[in-house]
């Protein structure tokens, strides 16, 4: 990082990490505290902030756009929400220690893949890993069959069908529609104490700053510049050498692990997850996320996370009604008017009046200067 984006990214880690946490932690009636209801939505949205960060990798840097996130984002999970039911153990309503929806639905034994998510390591390893192999898998299938554009989104859309009518089935042993909640511990540690809570918004917040690091690292890299050259054109970088197959795997893999990290955190901010948050609605929701604040940008998804999901929870609360025509309302907008998002737009225009260079143009004028050092030799 440039210095001025380096201690730009440092004040906003402490202000997330260390000051918020301890506006929490200040006694009742203070009044500059933060209220653990504001820090657990704060929590939540840093979630969502994780998962728009992988998307803004692969659409914003790749040109892929997957309507079909949410899958992932629900595979992490259900990943962690089974093993949180297991925490549960013989505490739940029917003194049983097979959670409470196997004893309504007459189980008798635990199914076999359950049974290794009684282990904390292999709960974390899945979280990562479940999404980024079924990633891995069906982009294999599908980048492999040169499937992109519009094609692509339209199978990884029906992709978070399926996945969404397979969730809801009680056959499959996931609590069906209810999906998994009742959480009382994680891994050891109450729920329902605000340190707890707290203790989880760090653990979000210094996620949301490494998944920043990772993207960032990786968009700098001569892999990312690779991934900006078939974002532009595909066919071109065919031609080079080079296979578009290969780095978009790659990127929609660590793509679908961050989603799968951001659902393993949600589920112990919210204490619940269902199908819903794995259909095709959700996932065009954090299309829209990561367009309204700027795709390609890295910070723009941030900023869209944030500010949609704040506005969704304002107009849900006073006006419920008009939520969805908001929403369709910024996606329209984003399309016609700013199409480059808040971020990018504000970048555009400091570049132009106020002569700041956006960290693209700057990269751009430093490959065009090398080569025309190497035509000039």
């Amino acid at each position: 990082m440039r210095t001025r984006e380096r201690w730009t990214f440092l004040a906003a880690a402490v202000l997330l990490v260390v000051v918020l946490p301890a506006l929490n932690a200040l006694p009742q009636g203070s009044p500059f505290r933060v209220s653990n209801f504001t820090l657990n939505l704060f929590g939540k949205y840093l979630t969502y902030a994780i998962l728009a960060l992988g998307i803004d990798l692969i659409w914003g840097y790749a040109g892929v756009l997957s309507l079909g996130h949410g899958v992932f984002f629900g595979l992490g999970a259900y990943a962690m929400g089974m093993h949180l039911m297991l925490e549960i153990g013989a505490k739940g309503v029917y003194q049983n220690v097979l959670p409470d929806f196997m004893v309504w639905n007459r189980v008798t034994e635990l199914p076999l893949f359950w049974r290794p998510f009684k282990s904390a390591l292999f709960t974390l390893l899945a979280v990562v890993l479940v999404p980024g192999i079924v990633a891995a898998v069906f982009g294999f299938l599908t980048f492999r069959s040169r499937i992109r554009g519009v094609y692509f989104s339209i199978i990884t859309q029906a992709l978070a069908l399926c996945a969404w009518l397979t969730f809801n089935r009680n056959t499959m042993n996931l609590g069906g529609t209810n999906g998994l909640s009742g959480f009382k511990t994680m891994f050891g540690f109450p729920l329902n104490e605000a340190s707890t809570q707290r203790g989880l918004y760090v653990a979000t917040a210094l996620c949301l700053c490494g998944a920043y690091v990772l993207c960032r690292w990786i968009v700098r890299s001569p892999a990312g510049r690779v991934l900006v050259a078939i974002r532009d054109s595909e066919t071109r970088v065919l031609f080079c050498g080079y296979s578009p197959a290969a780095f978009k795997l790659f990127v929609f893999t660590v793509s679908a692990a961050l989603a799968g990290v951001a659902g393993a955190l949600y589920v112990g901010q919210v204490g619940i997850i269902t199908p819903a948050r794995i259909g095709v609605l959700p996932s065009i929701e954090m299309i829209i996320w990561v367009a309204v604040g700027g795709r390609g940008t890295l910070i723009g998804p941030v900023v869209g996370a944030f500010g949609v999901n704040w506005l969704q929870s304002l107009l849900t609360t006073h006006y419920p009604d008009l939520w969805i025509l908001a929403l369709g309302g910024m996606f329209v907008a984003v399309v016609l008017f700013v199409p480059d998002g808040i971020v990018g737009t504000a970048q555009k225009l400091m570049a132009r009046f106020g002569g700041a260079k956006t960290p693209e143009a700057a990269a751009a004028r430093s490959e065009e200067a090398k080569a025309v050092e190497m035509t000039s030799r």
